[in-house]
Order: structure tokens, then C-alpha cells, then sequence
């Protein structure tokens, strides 16, 4: 695990989609790591639209993931969520199938989705990785997310025959 943000990729020109996905759920965290994405892409992507949609947990993130992706795919997807780890194997399982499921989605897909369902063993951990400046992973995300845009972007304007490019674009 990195031990400091990521340096910031370059700007991002013309305007695209980017949907943020988050729990509710341990709502400190959550609402931080939001607020941090959102602060990040507007330096980084200024003309973006970014659109926030808020789900009960991180469980839910997923099926709301792949929901948007389909009915119209934005550039990109980060999927925001923070899981405590308790005294039973239970937060391991969720954090497990969501890693899954996100991992699958973004290679079925061929859309960037940001995976930033953090599973953390107590508060401390939560705050340095969801309010601090040091780890903070919000910033990361939305840093991760302009990176993969601005990639996807090139991908599109070397490879003129790509049959996702006209989506893509238009995204």
C-alpha cells in the first residue's frame, strides 16, 4: 500500500461524464471521501460533469455500478465506500465480493472503474485514509480517475477502427 498520494496527472480538456458511487454508510468517512473526489476532479477535470449517486452500503455498490454502466456509460466510475473490520470474517466476505464484482464490471464493460471500497481495521485507519491529507484516498481516487480518462482518451485517438470510440467520446 502506497504511504502518499499518487503526483496529479495532467488536466483533462474537454468535457466528459465521471459518476461517483458511495455508501452511506459509516458516513464520516464516506461524505469525506466524496467531498475529496469532488475537489480533486474540479482542479484536475474542470469541465467535467460529475454525478454522485449515494447507496446504503458497500454492498450495494456494485449493482448500482453496473446499472449505471449500462443504461449510459460515463468515462469513468469511482466507487467510493469504507468497511470496518469487525470480530467476525463478515466485513473480509463484503469486501471480497465487491473487489470482485468492481473488478469484473470494469473488464466486461471496458470503462474505468475507480475502486476506492476501502476496508480498514478501525477508526484511526479510516480517518488518516478518508479525512487526512497524507493517504488520503479520495483525492487518490479522483487522481486514479483522470489518469485512466486521460488514457482511455489517447487509446480512442490511436485507434481510429476501436468500435467503443463513438460511445466512448460521446460518454
Amino acid at each position: 500500500m502506497s504511504s502518499a498520494l499518487p503526483p496529479r496527472p495532467r488536466v483533462i480538456g474537454p468535457k466528459v461524464r465521471i459518476c461517483v458511487v458511495a455508501a452511506k454508510y459509516n458516513e464520516q468517512f464516506t461524505d469525506a471521501l466524496v467531498e475529496n473526489v469532488i475537489e480533486e476532479l474540479s482542479e484536475l477535470v474542470p469541465q467535467a460533469r460529475v454525478d454522485v449517486i449515494r447507496v446504503p452500503g458497500a454492498f450495494e455498490i456494485p449493482v448500482a455500478v453496473a446499472s449505471v454502466i449500462h443504461r449510459d456509460p460515463p468515462a469513468c466510475v469511482i466507487a467510493l465506500g469504507l468497511i470496518l473490520r469487525g470480530s467476525t470474517s463478515h466485513a473480509d466476505h463484503i469486501a471480497k465480493s465487491v473487489t470482485y464484482s468492481l473488478q469484473q464490471l470494469a473488464i466486461d464493460s471496458k470503462r474505468p472503474v475507480i475502486h476506492e471500497v476501502l476496508l480498514v481495521e478501525d477508526e484511526k485507519q479510516a480517518y488518516a485514509r478518508c479525512i487526512g491529507e497524507k493517504l488520503n484516498r479520495g483525492k487518490e481516487a479522483a487522481r486514479a480517475a483522470a489518469s485512466m480518462i486521460d488514457i482511455f482518451q489517447e487509446l480512442d485517438r490511436s485507434m481510429p477502427n476501436n468500435p467503443t470510440r463513438t460511445k466512448r467520446r460521446n460518454a
